[in-house]
């Protein structure tokens, strides 16, 4: 173990890596943005990850989802996930949940939250749940319809320089409605976001419990370098939060 995280442990010490070993993230969403994220925190030594995602892989996800291949296609995410990060680290304590994100999850325990959710009503649920639970969350808004890694940038959902992009005012505007207007941390993007073909279909989501869930999902053109750059993005502010380093 030790020596897995010791370069890690060359740049902040023995005590936050620690600190990392002792912390539990759940993690929503193990698409492009989620599953960079997942498997930053296992290398960066995290002692438990909670993932959370419903889905199995597609051809469409090998261009930028880190367990996306051709021998993947049709199994569970959580599952790829599992394997995969049991062989970065064989002591990662890993709870998967291969399930819709419900309103009654189980948070007890959870330090941290990290937010990859690409539909609207869920998003804003869960972000709502953190506040109200007072968990530390980071979302992602703005991986979608972009090539530039460069334009990303962590700040405060009330900073946020363009709140006019599609997604992001739609999340800000259903937030607003429920009292939310800060104190959840984003990685979004300057880039103004592009599509050549906007397309929508119908997703039906049976969850574990039976619930039924339909919504209108709008599918955004993704690249192969801002999805992976924001998840990245969001593990490093976790750590720098859980170790208290700016």
């Amino acid at each position: 173990m030790n020596e897995i995280f010791a370069r890690n442990v060359l740049y902040w010490g023995e005590e936050a890596q620690n600190k990392i070993l002792s912390s539990h993230v759940c993690v929503f969403g193990l698409g492009g943005v989620g599953g960079f994220c997942a498997e930053t925190l296992a290398r960066s030594g995290a002692g438990e990850l909670t993932l959370v995602d419903f889905d199995k892989v597609s051809k469409t996800n090998i261009n930028r989802q880190i367990i996306a291949a051709h021998s993947t296609v049709g199994m569970l995410k959580t599952e790829l996930f599992e394997k995969r990060l049991k062989d970065i680290n064989p002591d990662i304590k890993l709870n998967l949940v291969s399930d819709f994100f419900v309103e009654d999850f189980d948070f007890s325990k959870v330090d941290y939250v990290a937010d990859a959710i690409d539909t609207m009503r869920s998003k804003v649920n869960l972000l709502s749940t953190c506040v109200e639970k007072n968990i530390p969350v980071i979302s992602s808004m703005g991986a979608g319809n972009r090539i530039n890694p460069e334009k990303l940038y962590v700040s405060d959902i009330s900073e946020i320089h363009d709140k006019k992009a599609p997604f992001v005012s739609q999340v800000i505007y259903q937030l607003k409605k429920r009292g939310i207007e800060k104190g959840i941390t984003v990685v979004t993007s300057d880039e103004k976001p592009f599509v050549q073909e906007k397309i929508t279909e119908v997703e039906n989501i049976t969850t574990q419990s039976g619930e039924e869930i339909q919504f209108n999902k709008i599918i955004p053109s993704s690249t192969p370098f801002v999805a992976s750059t924001a998840g990245i993005m969001m593990a490093s502010r976790i750590v720098r939060d859980i170790i208290s380093y700016q």
